[in-house]
This record gives C-alpha cells, sequence and structure tokens, in this order.
C-alpha cells in the first residue's frame, strides 16, 4: 500500500487546495491571506512543484488562535489540538480531526507483522504530543494492551540547555525506574522508545536482563542515532526483536522505516504518507533539491483536509532517498539535527 488509494499527487493536490481555499469549506486561517499571496492558490497551483509558491508560514502557529485553523467544511467534526515539541522556541500547534489516524492506520499496513503477540510499552511524552495517541493506536490495531511512562521532552532540554546535566540523568532514571515496575510482573513484548533512553536502559542490569530475551518488536524514533548504534542494538543487544525507526513529528504526520529494497545503500528508510504528508530533501541555501544520495535539509508540505501547511523548512537533514514515482516526494535516510552556520547549539534531548 503506497498511502495513494485511487488518486495520484495532482488530483490529490487540486482536492486539497478546493477544499482549504473555497470559503465554503476552507479555514480562517488561509481564508484571510488568500489574497496576500500574490497568487491565486485555486489558479495558479497546478502541480507539484508549485506549492513552492507559498510562504512558510509555520511560525505563526506558535501563536495563532485554533479556531481560525478549522476548516468550515469539518465544522461539526470533534477536533483535537497537539503541540511540537518546543525544539527551538516556543510549542507549534496543530489541529487534527480524522487524517493523523488514518496516517497510524497506514502505518500499520507497513509494519504488517512487526512485534508479534503481546503488550506494548510506550516510554515517551504523551499530551500536548500526538505521538503516545498514535503509538497507542498502533497497538489496539494488534489487539495489544497498552502501558505507557510519560516523560516530559522539554524539561530534558530544558535542564541539559542550562548546564544541569545531572539532573537531566537523574530524570531519565526516574522514568526507567517506572518502566523497571512494569516490567517486572507485565508480559511486555514490544517498546516504543527513544534511541537516549533506551542506551539508558541497556545500562541498567537488572531492567535490561528482564526485556533482554522477552522483547520482540522495537520502534525507535525521536532523537536520531547512528549506523554503529543502530547495528549493535540489531545483533548484541536485542537480537530478537524487530527493530524499526519512525521519524515524524506533529507538523509532518509519521514516517515510518519501510521494507528493504534493492540497491539500498542504507540501513534505515522512512517514508511518508504520500500524497498527504510529502518531503522534499533541498539544499538549505539555494532551496533547489539535491541529487539521490545527498544530504540537505527536509521540507515538508502537508496536504490533508485537516490542515494545509505547504513548504515548511524543518529542522532535519537527511539523506536523499529517491521514492520511485517521478515528480512526487523523496524517502529520507541518516536523519540527523540541522546544524545551522553560525554554530549555534542544538539540543535533542531525549525526545
Amino acid at each position: 500500500m503506497t498511502g495513494y488509494g485511487d488518486k495520484d499527487m495532482t488530483s490529490h493536490l487540486q482536492d486539497t487546495l478546493q477544499w482549504h481555499f473555497s470559503p465554503e469549506t476552507g479555514s480562517p486561517f488561509w481564508l484571510k491571506r488568500k489574497e496576500s499571496l500574490g497568487f491565486d492558490p485555486l489558479r495558479d497551483v497546478n502541480e507539484f512543484a508549485d506549492l513552492r509558491k507559498f510562504p512558510d508560514l509555520s511560525d505563526e502557529l506558535r501563536t495563532v488562535p485554533v479556531d481560525d485553523l478549522m476548516p468550515a467544511g469539518s465544522a461539526d467534526s470533534p477536533f483535537e489540538v497537539y503541540e511540537s515539541g518546543g525544539t527551538l522556541g516556543v510549542p507549534k500547534r496543530v489541529v487534527e480531526h480524522r487524517s493523523r489516524l488514518e496516517g497510524v492506520d497506514w502505518v500499520e499496513t507497513m509494519l504488517p507483522t512487526f512485534g508479534g503477540a503481546g503488550h506494548w510499552l510506550h516510554i515517551g511524552p504523551t499530551g500536548p504530543h500526538i505521538v503516545g495517541r498514535s503509538v497507542r493506536r498502533l497497538a489496539q490495531l494488534r489487539q495489544s494492551m497498552f502501558f505507557t511512562v510519560d516523560f516530559d521532552p522539554r524539561w530534558v532540554k530544558l535542564l541539559i540547555r542550562t548546564d544541569r546535566r545531572p539532573l537531566a540523568d537523574e530524570y531519565i532514571q526516574h522514568v526507567l525506574d517506572q518502566v523497571e515496575t512494569i516490567a517486572e510482573s507485565q508480559d511486555i513484548r514490544v517498546l516504543f522508545i527513544t534511541p537516549p533512553v533506551l542506551e539508558a536502559l541497556c545500562a541498567r542490569p537488572k531492567l535490561y536482563g528482564i526485556l533482554a530475551d522477552r522483547v520482540t518488536g522495537i520502534i525507535w524514533s525521536g532523537t536520531s542515532i547512528n549506523s554503529t548504534s543502530l547495528r549493535l542494538l540489531q545483533t548484541e543487544f536485542f537480537p530478537r526483536a524487530e527493530v524499526r525507526g519512525i521519524y515524524g513529528n506533529s507538523l509532518m504526520g509519521i514516517a515510518p522505516q519501510r521494507s528493504p529494497e534493492p540497491g539500498d545503500a542504507h540501513p534505515c528508510v522512512f517514508r511518508t504518507f504520500q500524497p498527504r504528508s510529502v518531503v522534499e530533501v533541498v539544499d538549505p541555501d539555494t532551496g533547489d533539491r539535491v541529487a539521490p544520495g545527498e544530504r540537505g535539509r527536509v521540507l515538508v508540505h502537508l496536504l490533508t483536509k485537516d490542515l494545509f501547511l505547504p513548504n515548511m523548512m524543518e529542522r532535519d537533514t537527511a539523506i536523499r532517498i529517491a521514492s520511485g514515482r517521478p515528480g512526487d516526494g523523496d524517502d529520507l535516510a541518516d536523519v540527523q539535527p540541522f546544524r545551522p552556520a553560525s554554530g549555534a547549539k542544538v539540543i535533542e534531548g531525549v525526545y
């Protein structure tokens, strides 16, 4: 399943624009800006490349009233509000009705046999972040019980940013204390966890001993991981487990690790839910798409009925992998934080 259903990129794009820029169905956010764009979205945006005409308005999501984001065509539908991690400042807010749930259902088809039977444990943020709901949905689709150990990634980043690393390490141990309490009495088979927390888990002999031979599936997400650590995780620490990565955030949605394909040079390649969530890997200076196999900045276009957010420059870089559909988005490999030329400190924290 590619995520396209019976629509190609162009027809999906046209449907999305008609929805968001028609007075009967559009959101105040876009209808207020239509006249100031300098072009007519319904006349001048005809194909995927034309999305570059839009300005990146994602910074406005930090303060815009969420009522302005809700499409009039969905006025009778229940919406929820979620926030980004706030790595680069005040968190951004998005609204969501069905689009992210549909994305999670698609992820389930990308991981059809992942983890086998058994209980899931999510070690990561829940509200106001959408990831907790998404992982719960994946577990429910497998009829698995779902355990959670919540943590606040913003607090950890603040501790690191203010040179209080020992307190951040203590907080991680506090999280793992809760994991150990669950693991001692419950048959946990699948972990959803971030690489830094997983590394700390492996360094606790008792907790690692409980989980090492029991866990059959690990999904890592939230921060980057290098190829050496990934190989050790798969071959040394959890050789019986299927290990998969998921890339994503509150704005772009969820991009699971796809199955290996002939010619892959990277152990982990992420694929977005096209045509609803589309990424390009671009030169940060020129905005031009880099060649396949080269590193560039991640540019995101979110094209759903719930929310239309084109041309968003993300905080990450990645290796561009051609997706196999000319004119559409890219797959991603080796995702890493973007390092500004100014040398400004980038803090990943634990999520």
